[in-house]
């Protein structure tokens, strides 16, 4: 395992590569407010941080990554276009068992330009690609807006959509969501009983919790509404679950993706998006004929991601996490601008990870 000191001497040698680049190095404290991060993504960021508290400052979390206030710093006082580098350490609960770091530092790149997302996502990729170079290792793309516009272009409610969109960072409730929707899976009985209840407030039992009488009454009545409307088609159900399995190499998913959106097109910006991409990363150099794609890729990542995403891996080590990962947040730049928004892309990269390899000959 390389020292911290190695480790430290290994960011800032990658960090001098991103300021080479026209990067401008920050610095974010280590304690962030926690009521940001919990707005952002509700309790369920809780279970990947650690938080604290005090009398004065409320609740605390040690960061869980530099993105977040990297974003807030920009939209307060930031230039355009800009680009920032960054390094320190990060802080994630783990608690799978699976023996990974739970303190280890990274080593970031983002832009912020609004004049041609395609080429700031090439550049970011392209950058993070050769500073890995000598590794050898295995890029992943994925593009978590093609779901999205997907989601969106559905013939069913509002209301089913949007439940949908919440749950694209959870693939498993997500696909028990379309299922359900989709009338592929049986209602529970217990449900079924109480829709059928004229009353079901009548015989409950005393409240326990935070959720008081008129909000379950609001919730019942959201599934009763639910429960009366028809199902989401087969085929466009089919035509989901066939993008969602797409895995190959650029080139051909591009394709593939233009014969589903015969029949999908809300995702026809997305893949002129992805188009436009591939061209400027081949303008940068990258073999898109080889860089492989994956539709569902970057689902149990960090929420902010709404459009492109990556990942790098060493193949010959399956036990050890990506050595970068990164994606573009131009929704999360709408939401800390207060309206204000600009298109947005980043990366980091763990430098003890790309010691560990050196040193074990990757």
């Amino acid at each position: 395992m390389p020292s911290k000191a190695d480790t430290r001497a290994e960011a800032a040698r990658l960090q001098a590569i991103f300021e080479e680049a026209g990067a401008l190095p920050v610095e974010t404290t280590i304690l962030q407010p926690a009521d940001t991060l919990l707005d952002l993504y509700g309790e369920d960021i809780r279970a990947r941080a650690y938080v604290t508290s005090d009398p004065l400052n409320g609740e605390q979390m040690l960061r869980p990554d530099f993105t977040v206030p990297v974003v807030q710093m920009h939209m307060s006082d930031g230039a355009e276009p800009a680009r920032y580098t960054y390094s320190g350490e990060v802080f994630r609960r783990q608690e799978d068992g699976r023996g990974r770091a739970n303190e280890y530092i990274q080593v970031g790149y983002e832009v912020f330009d609004r004049e041609n997302p395609a080429a700031a996502d090439a550049e970011v990729f392209a950058l993070i690609s050769q500073a890995l170079g000598p590794l050898k290792l295995r890029a992943a793309t994925g593009d978590i807006g093609l779901l999205m516009d997907a989601v969106r272009g559905l013939s069913t409610t509002e209301r089913r959509k949007a439940a949908l969109m919440r749950h694209i960072w959870r693939p498993r409730r997500f696909r028990a969501l379309l299922e359900r929707f989709g009338g592929r899976s049986p209602v529970p009985p217990s449900r079924t009983a109480l829709l059928a209840n004229p009353d079901p407030m009548a015989e409950a039992q005393p409240l326990i919790g935070k959720r008081g009488a008129g909000e379950i009454a609001a919730r019942i009545e959201a599934l009763r509404e639910d429960a009366a409307e028809p199902p989401i088609s087969a085929t466009e159900v089919d035509l989901l679950e066939d993008m969602l399995k797409i895995r190959m190499k650029s080139v051909d998913a591009l394709s593939h993706l233009r014969d589903l959106a015969v029949d999908m097109p809300s995702i026809g910006p997305a893949i002129e998006r992805m188009d436009a991409r591939c061209e400027a990363l081949v303008a940068r150099g990258v073999a898109v004929e080889e860089l492989d794609f994956e539709a569902s890729y970057g689902r149990t990542s960090m929420e902010y991601y709404d459009g492109f995403v990556f990942g790098f891996y060493a193949e010959a080590r399956p036990d050890l996490p990506p050595v970068a990962t990164g994606g573009r947040y131009d929704a999360l730049t709408r939401v800390l601008g207060r309206g204000r928004s600009i298109p947005a892309v980043g990366g980091v990269i763990r430098p003890g990870l790309v010691l560990s390899l050196m040193e074990g000959g990757q």
